[in-house]
């Protein structure tokens, strides 16, 4: 699995050891980060892949379409143009999937968990302080800028930096009612070739 960081890695960390809650059986994966992050996972991911097909029986790679440096508009399209380079080695055993506009988007499930996450201090709704504090929440109940409104709580939570911090959220957050499209993506591929094994008959 091709990341572009760090944080990027242990959400998904997080969230691949549940894989019940994603409906799929156990994985067996290694992380690869990318030195040259999201622009380089962009460009010179698929050869990073293409090397190790020898290696493994599925691959995947992410990057966050907000400082890839690409100069398409619509991150749907990128992933397909990027899906359309990794393929020519893997066929359909590899995939790409481009988050929009980061992978910080992932961390906005309830309140609850992120109160008991981050042992926030205050009383009140997490996306009423935020709103208070100028951040503008989607429909869909996430900041619209995901990394600055998560780096603004540190200031309240003080819990220092830490990718570790993705991996415990994602341990907790509903991974059945996250409707970021990236992440369903996700999801849908993993259950294609992890999907869990039927139960024998009785």
């Amino acid at each position: 699995m091709l990341v572009a960081d760090k944080n990027m890695q242990y959400a998904l960390k997080g969230a691949l050891s549940r894989p019940e809650a994603l409906g799929i059986r156990p994985v067996v994966h290694e992380f690869r980060t990318h030195p040259g992050r999201d622009g380089g996972v962009r460009t010179t991911g698929p050869e990073v892949l293409a090397g190790e097909r020898n290696r493994f029986r599925h691959a995947l790679m992410l990057l966050d379409f907000e400082g890839c440096g690409t100069e398409m508009a619509d991150p749907v399209a990128l992933e397909t143009e990027l899906d359309h380079q990794i393929r020519t080695t893997w066929g359909d055993s590899a995939k790409t999937i481009v988050i929009a506009p980061e992978v910080d988007v992932w961390l906005w499930g309830t309140d609850n968990a992120l109160r008991e996450v981050l042992q926030w201090p205050l009383g009140g709704s997490i996306r009423e302080w935020l709103e208070i504090n100028g951040f503008a929440i989607s429909a869909e109940g996430k900041p619209l800028r995901p990394k600055e409104a998560f780096e603004a709580m540190r200031h309240v939570h003080r819990q220092p930096r830490s990718s570790a911090l993705y991996e415990k959220i994602t341990n907790r957050i509903s991974l059945q009612n996250c409707s970021d499209q990236a992440f369903l993506r996700l999801k849908e591929q993993l259950r294609v070739w992890f999907g869990p094994v039927p139960a024998l008959p009785a």
